[in-house]
């Protein structure tokens, strides 16, 4: 999916647009799906893809939405990111490159993986709901 960022703006409010462009974090604990515990899936804010299932969710401690693993890992890229004192793996939507997130490897089993999330990077959708419309 190729978009222009004037194209990008039009579609997203601006706070997605700074977490999913812009590569923004949201704050902890100050957000909409950290504590979400609902049955459903987390579809990606800027494709409409699926991402993460309910049954993968966990309460990490962490503050924001934190998966064991992907629906699908073609779902996602996992690129390397050196922006800060540490590196870390940056987690981004494999249809946009658009950011999603982290992933650490201090999650529970199966896994051993965190992905920690932006809650306005996804689009929580509850059990037997229909997917998000995302203009194509």
């Amino acid at each position: 999916m190729t978009r222009s960022e004037e194209e990008w703006q039009d579609i997203l409010s601006p706070h997605r647009y700074y977490i999913l462009r812009q590569d923004g974090t949201e704050r902890a604990f100050d957000n909409a799906l950290w504590n979400n515990k609902e049955r459903g899936i987390y579809y990606s804010a800027a494709t409409g893809e699926p991402l993460f299932h309910s049954d993968d969710k966990y309460e990490s401690g962490t503050g924001w939405p934190s998966f064991t693993k992907p629906i699908n890992p073609e779902a996602v890229h996992l690129l390397g990111d050196f922006t800060l004192f540490a590196p870390r793996v940056e987690v981004v939507d494999s249809k946009s490159g658009s950011h999603l997130g982290h992933v650490f490897p201090d999650g529970p089993q199966p896994t051993g993986l965190r992905y920690c999330m932006n809650s306005a990077a996804l689009i929580f959708v509850p059990e037997g709901g229909e997917p998000p419309k995302i203009p194509q």
